[in-house]
């Protein structure tokens, strides 16, 4: 079978995902209208929190996890073959470079996808917990234009991120395709050329992760708890970063590593860990913005 020799510009394959998901989303458009305003602009207190804040945070995610069984576990399964599908269609597409800063990139657009955790987390918190359908109850939140405008941002800069590192790619060991798995693996850890893209790449992916963690890291959870607009989470989310830069460091190192471990055995790690992840960032969120009294 003839490998194929063009490879396809991933921001041209990302554009047409948005624009698909924009139509798919239509009928959902009226929620999203002044979803960046809301309606409560006061910049809530944040707290600082600490290491020990963190392990709590996991401690009760581990919790939450453990409340909805292995229901959970079935509901997030829904991830690792989503991620699977999407390294199938990058190998159809002969965007084998792209496979590794797709896996990686999973990161930039788990928060989104973590909306059900959380709201299963916020209602178990409240008492009213019913069980893994709570996840769904997202979907009749007042929050869910804010939840669908932020997701797309986070989408933009998922497409932003394959459209740079399928340029680093191309200035390094392109812009031929490579012949196998094993030509390219080898190319990448015994040229200098390989280094070079595997060291900007981690650079840079770096500098993604780093943005999305700045904008997204309690965005979702309040706009689910309280009635703000994407424009306030984001602000909120940049403030409880620049209030805690240690402790935000060290979340983005356990969800990068989390994510990682997660990924090994072809993604399935993901059930657990994902879940996991999510449940505990939303106590993260409780850490650094109590409820009101």
């Amino acid at each position: 079978m003839a490998m194929q020799n063009h490879i396809r510009n991933p921001i041209e394959w990302g554009w047409d995902s948005l624009k698909n998901t924009g139509r798919a989303m239509g009928t959902a458009g009226q929620t999203m209208e002044g979803a960046w305003e809301g309606h409560d602009h006061t910049m809530p207190a944040v707290r600082r929190i600490d290491a020990a804040d963190l392990r709590e945070a996991l401690r009760q995610g581990f919790a939450d996890f453990g409340a909805y069984r292995t229901d959970v576990i079935f509901l997030c399964l829904l991830y690792p073959v989503v991620g699977l599908i999407l390294s199938r269609l990058i190998w159809g597409f002969g965007l084998l470079p792209l496979v590794f800063p797709l896996a990686s990139s999973f990161a930039l657009i788990a928060p989104f996808f973590a909306g059900g955790l959380y709201e299963m987390s916020r209602r178990r918190e409240l008492g009213i917990d019913k069980g893994w359908a709570d996840a769904f109850g997202v979907l009749q939140s007042p929050a869910l234009g804010g939840v669908m405008t932020l997701g797309l941002l986070l989408f933009a800069i998922f497409v932003i991120w394959l459209g740079v590192a399928h340029l680093i790619w191309l200035l390094t060991l392109g812009p031929e395709a490579p012949s196998s798995i094993g030509s390219f693996v080898r190319d990448v850890l015994t040229t200098p050329a390989g280094w070079a893209m595997a060291g900007i790449g981690i650079g840079v992916g770096f500098l993604f992760a780093l943005l999305v963690l700045t904008v997204s890291v309690v965005s979702f959870p309040q706009l689910l708890d309280r009635d703000v607009g994407v424009a306030t989470a984001i602000s909120t989310s940049y403030e409880v970063v620049r209030a805690n830069p240690g402790p935000m460091a060290l979340w983005g190192l356990i969800i990068a590593a989390g994510l990682v471990l997660g990924a090994i055995p072809l993604l399935m790690g993901l059930a657990i860990v994902f879940p996991v992840l999510g449940h505990a960032t939303w106590h993260l969120y409780r850490k650094v913005m109590p409820r009101p009294a």
